[in-house]
């Protein structure tokens, strides 16, 4: 027993070790404070990809009939909008939540459990929610950009938010936990699938394909708080640009080059994602929204995991 805690102490202490380090290390952004530690963990994700999910995603593409993968596709995101109504009602957003809550009711049965989006035709609009988004909407800053393991780009806040809607998320209550373990590996090789066609625009279309990541989803994230209409930045100047992940690396950036997609954006089903993600359906989604590049480097500076939200 003392060696086991031991060694589990020194695991942590090693995974530590990095984060504190990178703490004295200038940083290309100031909403990157741990970069050497996420750049690592990128390149991990990244090895992962290419030696196990892309594989299943291919074989998975190759057996089934894309009628079928559109019905799987609606199931799990018939499943998404119980925690959006969530979400949209936490937010006070009443008539979006309600909203939400009647295309789970329609899909769910006139939809056969969700495998039919039937809610969609009948003008009920699929919305983009979760609780990192909810935190937002009432003040709380991203804080410090974030790479998880298995999962992608992240930040503070949005890390915190996952955990939350991980615990409302209606698989993780199945008791059978077969059908549950299947269910949660179904819905990733899916998403995955999903990105095939578009997995290597990331490589070719940036130099440094960790920055382009990491600017898109601050972006994108940005634009889900305030829904498509964030305010200025307190500190742009008079010219109105805007610093770090607000202002475009150039014009043909600020158009995109990926087109904006249904499925991942308000996960309507049916529609490939658009995005040069390389591992999960989580880093795709900051590629969703054209990233936009960084001011001039910052100065070496103390690390900071949480900034202020601008008022709203």
């Amino acid at each position: 027993m003392f060696l086991r805690t031991r060694t589990w102490r020194a695991l942590a202490l090693s995974l530590l070790l990095p984060l504190l380090l990178a703490g004295g290390c200038a940083t290309t952004s100031p909403h990157d404070p741990l970069e050497p530690v996420n750049r690592a963990i990128y390149r991990f994700n990244d090895a992962v990809d290419t030696a196990l999910i892309r594989p299943l995603a291919e074989g998975y593409r190759a057996v089934l009939p894309s009628f079928v993968r559109t019905g799987i596709s609606n199931f799990f995101s018939n499943i998404n909008d119980v925690l959006i109504a969530l979400n949209n009602l936490l937010q006070g957003k009443v008539a979006m939540a309600a909203s939400d809550t009647g295309r789970v009711l329609i899909n769910t049965t006139a939809g056969v459990g969700g495998l039919f989006d039937v809610a969609s035709k009948m003008g009920l609009e699929k919305h983009n929610e979760d609780f990192g988004q909810t935190l937002g909407f009432w003040g709380i800053g991203d804080g410090a950009y974030l790479m998880i393991p298995f999962m992608g780009p992240s930040s503070v806040r949005d890390s915190l938010g996952r955990f939350v809607d991980a615990k409302g998320d209606p698989v993780g209550y199945l008791n059978d936990i077969p059908w549950r373990n299947s269910l949660w590996g179904l819905r990733t090789v899916n998403q995955r699938a999903e990105l095939l066609d578009t997995s290597k625009i990331l490589e070719t279309a940036a130099l440094d394909p960790y920055e382009f990541l990491r600017d898109g989803y601050l972006q994108r994230r940005r634009n889900l708080v305030y829904d498509g209409s964030p305010p200025r930045e307190k500190d742009e100047d008079d010219n109105g640009d805007k610093p770090d992940v607000d202002k475009p690396k150039s014009p043909s950036a600020d158009a995109g080059p990926f087109p904006r997609s249904a499925e991942y954006d308000s996960d309507s089903p049916g529609t490939p994602l658009a995005s040069g993600d390389s591992l999960t359906p989580a880093r795709a989604e900051a590629l969703q929204v054209a990233p936009a590049a960084v001011a001039a480097p910052a100065p070496p500076r103390i690390v900071r995991l949480w900034t202020p939200m601008p008022e709203r």
